[in-house]
């Protein structure tokens, strides 16, 4: 691991940054990510510096899929250098209001920003593969059937078998997890039109800048649909949003043009919507498990009951997941 002292003369070099200069450096914590974030002050500007491995591979595409952003006009921070053998990239500083932020302000001021992130996504979702066509690279895996039942079993085994862990019987959770209907709903998923999609797209990884939604934290890239990016952000368990907020602000990006990929019918987007949801949310509580149990970071143990309330709701409008929902009735708020 690189000292903070030899970013600093990294640093320096890049921005030929003088000698007698104040270059000051401060960690930024960041979510579940284990790369590491700082931001950097020079003399007159301000910057973000991210240290990443090799040991995901999706780390290595951010500086791709910003010429990809860039290229489509989607806002996202601007990269200034790439060092791809020492796993450093210095971007752009859009400052520390991120959507999250905003989630005790009124709704009223808060309606303007999610409006603008949803732009930003809609231009990701309607251009994404015209981007990638000029800066083509390798996709992460694709959201396909196996994918969705690994988000499922992802819950299963870190929500209930680890945070929920006494709370239930065994037996029937494993029966449960290897009920026909989850392999339904993953080949139902993995047959819609996909287009290209952020993947953890929720409050935090949009910043607020200029009065504008900026992307950040979009490594994970990759086909999937579009319903998936819009249930991450509108059933974030970091922001509670009310049922008619949700609704507006589909409403809202619906109005933004019809596309095949959303379904011919308002019933049709509705009801892959609510399965997206419902594994956005799966997905969620199985890494909060992981995250809080498994890596020690204790604080994501927070986030299990809004998550929870939030799949609860969503399972409620599915009429082909009634024995999970009585399940989830069963635990604790």
């Amino acid at each position: 691991m690189l000292s903070q002292d030899s970013l600093i003369r990294q640093t320096r070099v890049r921005f030929a940054t003088p000698s007698d200069d104040a270059v000051d450096i401060v960690p930024i914590e960041k979510g579940g990510s284990e790369r590491k974030f700082y931001r950097v002050r020079l003399e007159h500007q301000s910057l973000i510096l991210v240290k990443y491995n090799d040991q995901r591979e999706e780390n290595r595409h951010y500086v791709r899929i910003a010429e990809v952003f860039d290229a489509l006009g989607v806002r996202a921070p601007k990269i200034y250098f790439h060092d791809e053998a020492e796993g450093l990239i210095w971007m752009e500083d859009l400052g520390e209001r991120d959507l999250w932020s905003y989630r005790d302000e009124p709704w009223a001021v808060r309606r303007p920003y999610y409006q603008s992130a949803l732009e930003e996504v809609c231009r990701l979702h309607e251009r994404g593969w015209e981007g990638l066509a000029k800066f083509p690279f390798t996709l992460q895996i694709e959201f396909n059937a196996a994918l969705y039942r690994w988000e499922q079993k992802y819950f299963f085994e870190n929500c209930l078998g680890r945070y929920f862990e006494n709370l239930h019987d065994p037996d029937k959770v494993a029966h449960l997890a290897a009920a026909p209907v989850w392999e339904r709903i993953s080949e139902k998923l993995s047959a819609w039109p996909r287009v290209l999609v952020h993947r953890d797209f929720q409050s935090q990884n949009i910043l607020i800048h200029e009065e504008h939604a900026h992307l950040i934290d979009f490594q994970g890239l990759r086909p999937g649909l579009a319903h998936y990016d819009l249930a991450s952000l509108l059933y974030d368990p970091y922001v509670r949003l009310t049922a008619s907020e949700r609704a507006e602000m589909v409403d809202f990006y619906l109005g933004l043009g019809r596309r095949s990929d959303l379904g011919e019918t308002r019933a049709e987007f509705d009801e892959i919507y609510r399965l997206c949801a419902v594994q956005r949310l799966m997905q969620a509580l199985g890494a909060y498990g992981f995250l809080g149990l498994v890596k020690g970071r204790e604080a994501f143990l927070g986030h299990v009951p809004p998550a929870l309330a939030s799949l609860r709701e969503v399972v409620a409008g599915v009429p082909e997941l009634e024995e999970f929902g009585a399940m989830l009735a069963g635990l604790p708020a």
